[in-house]
């Protein structure tokens, strides 16, 4: 609900304390599990009452979310939007249910050659959907690929990118780079650049909204669901580009007299049922092949390998209290969800007004006890106002972080399957190209390039 903080740094704060706890693999996920769709709840409070999206997937929220609010209809713009995420979300879950182990009864015949090529998908596919360059893109995923080798070499014992420092051979926490990165830049982005919030905030009365008017928005909030689900599970795609689409669908579909960009309740009802759906669906690629679409679920897989649990084809078989017990817990998050949304909404409302002044110092105390009690280093401090400061940088160049952060995960993992795929092919490229599967990933790593500008040319057209 907070602009500016968002889910992933979060999960980045809560991190180091339940690493630290020795909570079980299958909790810390449905923790942050629980952090991230409510996240898109907490999103619409903010989009709607001040016009100013906590994340970029809320962002087609605002558009008439804020325009029902200027009219004073800012109490059923969010009662609709509870409704909406409730529907999707609960309905998406059902879908996770159904299409993960289908999906991995086909990912169990995935050898080196095939994850070496997913991996790159990924790459791809999260550098393309990344808002603004390619190139910048591409650049921050070889920087996240190069943290990534830092310290010794498990194969040949050999220091990489240590520069002589005792306190790198044994690489870089990935947590500390989360934390410096997301949590520690955002911080530096808002003061320094002085975002302050000067829309007051808009009463909220009354959150009654008639049977009618929810009726007349279902077929949008259904519909919306399914083209959000089938979003999220895309790596690289994510809540934003779900809404996004959802949102110009539903304009484009409905025949009748409608109100978008004005204050239409079909517009806020379409855009949160995606998002919310997006978020369940994206889920089955970061369990059941270990790819991440989004920088929050790339934090989780981070999260998972930390704990000692693989995601990927066998998860299901291997630790299938983790799986289910995810799909179990997000029933319930969605009933509390929407209990806390509806009678709560005038309170957090007033959450909105606390003071930078006092927000800001908190989460960076939270950021410094965090990175410290890791391995109890000074020189995780040290690091995390480093990385900081080059997220900072990074973001005012508007390099995407999601690409880093991928690079940072899946690094070693990369490198570990080409060198066995290699390996197994005597030192042979061609393993890359013999399987259906490879080919098909390859086939979907290009489309993933192409699809960006294709929907650019039709935006412009």
């Amino acid at each position: 609900m907070l602009p500016g903080i968002g889910p992933v740094n979060a999960i980045a704060v809560l991190f180091p304390i339940v690493y630290s706890l020795g909570v079980p693999p299958a909790t810390v996920l449905i923790l942050f599990a629980g952090v991230y769709y409510g996240a898109q709840y907490g999103n619409s409070i903010s989009s709607i009452l001040l016009n100013v999206p906590g994340t970029s997937a809320s962002a087609v929220t605002a558009i008439d979310g804020y325009a029902l609010a200027k009219k004073g209809f800012g109490g059923k713009a969010l009662a609709m939007s509870a409704v909406a995420s409730f529907v999707g979300g609960t309905i998406s879950i059902f879908f996770l249910a159904l299409f993960a182990p289908l999906l991995a009864k086909l990912a169990i015949n995935f050898g080196p050659a095939e994850y070496t090529v997913l991996m790159v998908f990924a790459f791809v596919a999260l550098s393309s959907f990344s808002l603004g360059s390619l190139a910048k893109a591409i650049i921050s995923a070889f920087l996240g690929l190069a943290i990534a080798t830092i310290g010794i070499d498990s194969t040949t014992g050999v220091s990489r990118l240590t520069f002589g420092m005792l306190e790198l051979y044994d690489g870089i926490d990935f947590i500390v780079v989360v934390i410096g990165f997301f949590a520690v830049s955002e911080l530096l982005y808002i003061l320094m650049e002085d975002q302050k919030i000067k829309t007051p905030i808009q009463s909220v009365t009354s959150l009654m909204i008639s049977i009618k008017e929810i009726t007349a928005s279902i077929v949008s909030i259904l519909r919306s669901c399914v083209s959000g689900f089938l979003v999220g599970v895309l790596p690289g795609a994510g809540g934003t580009i779900a809404s996004f689409i959802a949102y110009a669908t539903e304009k484009k579909l409905l025949t009748d007299k409608n109100e978008f960009g004005k204050g239409d309740l079909r517009g806020v009802a379409a855009p949160e049922s995606a998002n919310n759906s997006a978020s369940v669906g994206a889920f089955i690629p970061l369990l059941i092949l270990g790819v991440p679409g989004s920088e929050t679920t790339a934090v989780m897989l981070g999260g998972l390998i930390s704990f000692g649990i693989k995601p990927g084809p066998l998860l299901l078989e291997n630790n299938p209290e983790i799986f289910w017990g995810l799909a179990a817990s997000m029933f319930i998050g969605n009933f509390f969800l929407i209990i806390l949304n509806l009678p709560l909404v005038g309170l957090f409302a007033r959450i909105l007004q606390t003071p930078r002044w006092i927000l800001m110092p908190m989460i960076m105390m939270l950021c410094i006890v965090g990175a410290y009690t890791i391995n109890g280093s000074e020189f995780d401090v040290i690091l995390i106002m480093i990385f900081g400061l080059v997220g900072y940088i990074m973001r005012r160049a508007e390099f995407p972080l999601a690409p880093l952060v991928l690079g940072v995960v899946l690094g070693g993992l990369i490198e570990t399957n080409f060198r066995r795929a290699m390996i197994y092919s005597h030192g042979s490229v061609s393993i890359f190209f013999d399987s259906a599967i490879c080919i098909t990933l390859w086939f979907m790593a290009v489309a993933s390039l192409l699809v960006p500008s294709i929907m650019k040319k039709v935006k412009i057209k």
